[in-house]
């Protein structure tokens, strides 16, 4: 059912891979909801994934972009600003850790790889939002939604240097969105979903045994990927207008709950 959320409103989604990805359901969702958007992620990701499929389905361009690469996201920008004007929305769903892939301990992390891993996941948050406010794309009360997750504000064995990035994003979100809300009224907000079995997720050591705990500690269970689209979406729509520079927790009550019944019984 669409409830015409987005009628009107204009985007760009980084980060779409497959299907199991959030942002390929952001995509979906968005577009159930009325809005229009490019597709963008790296030339690599393209070659992995099935973009130009959910490019079909939902009427969408696909523009390739290295988040590390200034050249690239100007020329993402410069798309963008041609086809729609000003744009609403942006979804920043990036992430990528090389120390995480060759199962490098935390302890142990090559450095070139942690660069890489901030430099992907963290401040290439940054960089697409100050090409974006040196272009003036967003339209007043436009939203800004990057996905995160809990690992930022607590040590998970696993998620590695990721947790670092994180947490570099979550703090950029809040900087940066003071400004852009100050000069520009856009929001930007951060939303730490549940671990949830994408690609990128079931690349993280350890992380059946976590999926599984998270869904025993919280009390609505792990959210679903479709479910945090949906909150996306709503972050997107003109219902949220005064909500902005905040970590939104969607993950079922994980992060608010301690020990439950159902952890001790196991013990």
């Amino acid at each position: 059912m669409s409830y015409n959320l987005l009628k009107g409103k204009k985007g760009i989604i980084f980060g779409a891979l497959n299907e199991d990805s959030i942002a390929w359901k952001v995509a979906e969702v968005a577009h159930r909801e009325g809005a229009e958007f490019i597709l963008t992620n790296s030339p690599v990701a393209l070659r992995m994934g099935q973009m130009d499929e959910l490019a079909k389905s939902t009427g969408s361009e696909v523009v390739l972009a290295d988040v590390t690469s200034m050249e690239d996201l100007e020329n993402l920008f410069n798309i963008a600003s041609k086809k729609y004007g000003k744009i609403d929305f942006i979804l920043h769903s990036v992430g990528m850790s090389i120390n995480v892939r060759k199962k490098i301990h935390y302890t142990e992390a090559n450095y070139d790889f942690y660069h890489k891993a901030i430099d992907i996941s963290a401040l290439s948050f940054h960089r697409v939002m100050k090409i974006a406010k040196e272009k003036d794309i967003m339209n007043e009360w436009g939203s800004i939604v990057a996905l995160s997750f809990i690992a930022a504000q607590m040590a998970i064995p696993g998620y590695n240097d990721m947790s670092d990035a994180k947490a570099l994003l979550e703090s950029i979100a809040r900087t940066f969105g003071y400004y852009y809300g100050k000069d520009k009224n856009v929001r930007v907000n951060t939303v730490s979903q549940s671990p949830t079995k994408t690609t990128a997720g079931s690349g993280i050591k350890g992380f059946g045994e976590l999926y599984g705990f998270a869904e025993k500690k919280s009390p609505l269970g792990n959210a679903p990927a479709l479910d945090c689209a949906n909150y996306c979406v709503m972050m997107f729509s003109d219902f949220t207008r005064y909500v902005t520079m905040q970590n939104l927790f969607h993950d079922g009550g994980f992060s608010s709950t301690g020990l439950t019944e159902a952890i001790m019984e196991e013990n």
